[in-house]
């Protein structure tokens, strides 16, 4: 098995493992996120309706993300602006989904950034 064909299948192992514990409901929808080499995207989940409430990503205007959509500075920046859309939204508590990325690098810096910005979780 191919390197790269063996790291998405450990990625989707810990996805499922993690997806059997989280649920997002109404009153604490789920923080998704999912990275890429380029960008890092961020959603909130109701999974009783099976609906998005908001999503905010590098790809979004008005997002500075002049230093590079793929680094830290980048995930902060999407981490401030989904926590702003979730409270505008009236949303204070979310459950995080790391979506079987590692708790490390973006993925960190993007759930330190919301919870700066006013998200709990």
């Amino acid at each position: 098995m191919a390197k790269t064909a063996l790291k998405a299948v450990t990625r989707y192992k810990r996805q499922v493992r993690v997806r059997k514990k989280v649920r997002g409901t109404t009153e604490r929808p789920r923080l998704n996120v999912f990275k890429s080499a380029r960008h890092i995207y961020a959603q909130l989940i109701d999974d009783s309706k099976g609906i998005t409430i908001v999503a905010c990503s590098t790809l979004t205007d008005g997002l500075d993300v002049s230093t590079g959509t793929g680094n830290i500075n980048a995930a902060k920046s999407v981490g401030k602006s989904i926590a702003g859309l979730a409270i505008e939204k009236g949303i204070t508590s979310v459950v995080f989904d790391r979506n079987g990325f590692l708790y490390h690098g973006r993925v960190k810096a993007l759930a330190d950034s919301a919870r700066e910005a006013g998200l709990l979780f």
